[in-house]
């Protein structure tokens, strides 16, 4: 059996989907906070049971017979995750899984000044000592372009930081690869990387950007500081701001630069570009 965490998420859920393309319902099980949730897969054939990183018990009667475990990473700024990570680790170990996949990060190295490198770091570090096989999945960024280029289409500017170039990655392509992974496709041990075939700088998203609209869209460097008080006069809280900076500076720094060939193998086509995305954007 595989198990899937976090599968009433975007990314989670979107692996489920693309295994039940691949395999049987009855090989495929969730361990989820509210199995209300999960309600579609359980009428597919899914097994669901109630499971969080917080209870450990829990976590193990979720994970009972997986084969293979995918721990998709926690993200709550408030919690210790790399100790919820190294309890949902330990659950997979307990109940004999023979590998644990895991959701990283690109650029999960010493030095990267985006802090949730940290945490991924100590992770696979957790995994490394676990005992089984493991799999990090160093994802590229794949959050929505507009979290990252700022509202380009109202404005006609991409005004944000300093950058570098990062391989901006479609959801959707990486919960499909990691499905062929879990699916058994192909087997890679330890970190890595899942991207786009592509690394572009906001630079290089305003000429894409221009020459799709017929517009001109600037690119406008804002002062690291300048861009802060920005974020702040709206009510983002300071210290999530200076958090929100550390990626730029990340990206400035050359951490996300990197491309990896293993997506678009998985995937058997080359993965969605930000080109790609950006023209999906404007068509709707």
């Amino acid at each position: 059996m595989i198990v899937v965490t976090g599968a009433t998420g975007g990314l989670g859920g979107a692996a489920v989907e693309h295994l039940l393309e691949r395999i049987p319902a009855d090989r495929i099980g969730v361990s989820v906070r509210d199995t209300a949730k999960a309600q579609h897969f359980v009428d597919r054939g899914v097994r669901v049971r109630q499971g969080s990183y917080e209870d450990p018990a829990a976590l193990r009667d979720s994970f009972a017979g997986a084969e293979q475990v995918l721990l998709v990473s926690g993200n709550d700024p408030t919690a210790d995750i790399v100790s919820l990570h190294r309890t949902a680790i330990e659950a997979a170990v307990d109940v004999g899984s023979q590998r644990i996949l895991y959701t990283s990060q690109q650029g999960a190295v010493p030095g990267n000044p985006y802090r949730p490198s940290d945490i991924h770091i100590a992770t696979e570090a957790i995994l490394a000592d676990s005992g089984v096989a493991w799999t990090a999945l160093r994802n590229g960024a794949y959050g929505p372009l507009d979290q990252v280029l700022g509202p380009w289409q109202r404005t006609g500017e991409i005004a944000q930081p300093e950058d570098g170039p990062v391989p901006y990655t479609d959801r959707a392509d990486v919960a499909e690869a990691t499905a062929a992974l879990l699916a058994g496709d192909r087997t890679v041990d330890g970190p890595v990387d899942f991207t786009a075939p592509t690394a572009v700088t906001f630079d290089d998203a305003a000429k894409i950007a221009s020459d799709l609209t017929g517009r001109t869209i600037r690119r406008i460097v804002l002062d690291d500081e300048q861009w802060v008080a920005d974020q702040i006069t709206p009510g983002v809280p300071e210290q999530m701001a200076r958090f929100m900076l550390t990626w730029y500076q990340a990206a400035r720094a050359g951490y996300f630069a990197e491309t990896g060939p293993l997506l678009a193998e998985l995937l058997g086509r080359e993965p969605r570009t930000a080109a790609d995305r950006l023209a999906a954007q404007i068509a709707t």
